[in-house]
């Protein structure tokens, strides 16, 4: 299985930001121009994009589609993108753009069902699905919903075993209290998911602060990672990444 390194680019009012935590008060912005930035890591030999789209649920829909037509016209970059994903005809459209991948959120909780059809409609390589989890004190991982501040009935695993059971294949799973904070992969969540899942694609997310962060996600079976926040403060070339 391939490694894939994936770096990401979040935007909000047309900047360049990221947050901390997932808490939209505690945001630290890096640019304004988001297509510079993109261009550079296509120079440095990105074969992947994964873009954010902050305004998409305060607004409703999502807005970065122009983004996309600039990327596809100045990169071959592969785009994984995602922000208020809520039907089909969303997917569809963001597909249309020019994205080669949509990420699903909120919605793979809380309508598992609904979103189970679509890996069927589009195909498991066209979505990745985007859980954020947190492990409770008993040490089950949960998935908190609603800006983090309600936990669904169904836990981590049993979701990832239902969508698997519809044909998912790519999956990016954050632990939401590394996310943003430099703190290092949670790679014993990445060593189970690929112990149980084997199948399955998983994408690491949230906390990668170091190389030896991304060599340790791989060697605990993720097929990719997400860089964020440490790219953006050039802990690391992209170049050395890439070289992991």
């Amino acid at each position: 299985m391939t490694f894939t390194i994936l770096p990401a680019i979040d935007v909000r009012d047309g900047a360049v930001v990221r947050l901390n935590q997932g808490d939209y008060d505690r945001q630290t912005v890096y640019g304004d121009s988001p297509i510079e930035t993109i261009e550079r890591y296509a120079r440095d030999g990105a074969s992947w994009l994964h873009l954010v789209d902050l305004d998409a649920a305060r607004l409703g829909r999502y807005t970065l589609t122009p983004l996309i037509g600039d990327i596809r016209a100045r990169t071959s970059l592969r785009i994984q993108t995602g922000g208020g994903i809520r039907a089909e005809a969303d997917v569809e459209a963001l597909l249309a753009a020019g994205a080669e991948r949509v990420v699903i959120g909120t919605l793979a909780i809380r309508e598992p069902e609904r979103v189970a059809t679509w890996l069927q409609t589009f195909g498991a390589d066209r979505l990745t699905l985007a859980l954020d989890t947190r492990q409770d004190e008993s040490g089950v991982w949960r998935l908190p919903v609603k800006g983090w501040t309600e936990v669904d009935s169904r836990t981590l695993d049993d979701l990832v075993a239902f969508h698997e059971a519809a044909g998912l294949r790519h999956v990016l799973c954050t632990d939401i209290s590394r996310d943003g904070m430099l703190s290092g992969f949670n790679v014993a969540l990445y060593r189970s998911l690929a112990e149980r899942f084997p199948g399955l694609e998983i994408q690491a997310s949230g906390g990668v602060r170091d190389l030896a962060d991304i060599r340790a996600a791989k060697e605990a079976g993720a097929s990719g990672a997400i860089l964020g926040r440490a790219l953006l403060e050039k802990r690391f070339e992209l170049k050395e990444a890439l070289a992991c």
